[in-house]
């Protein structure tokens, strides 16, 4: 799966980058109530998989690094998950009248 990533490839991702750049900057000064987050997240999700898919080679690479990568991303997730399922949970307990905290 040899793709040949030309210059035309570089110049075109480079500035996508500029634009999302612009983007971000855009999105820092509107105040967007509870979607500044995913606005952001969104921009920067786009930012690092254009950088990913033509700085990194991955858009060229063999199928071992695919593999690799959605595995990286699904544990990623896990510990996210992990960690956001601790974190809004954490009062269950103790809102519960339980004797377990004591």
């Amino acid at each position: 799966m040899e793709t040949t990533i030309t210059r035309k490839h570089y110049y075109g991702t480079f500035l996508a980058l500029l634009v999302l750049l612009a983007a971000t900057l855009g999105a820092y000064y509107f105040n967007l109530g509870p979607f500044n987050f995913v606005v952001a997240m969104s921009i920067a999700v786009a930012k690092a998989l254009l950088v990913a898919l033509f700085f990194m080679h991955v858009r060229s690479s063999e199928h071992l690094i695919w593999v690799v990568i959605v595995a990286a991303l699904a544990w990623l997730i896990l510990l996210v998950g992990g960690t956001a399922a601790d974190f809004f949970t954490r009062g269950w307990l103790a809102s519960g009248g339980t004797a377990l905290l004591h």
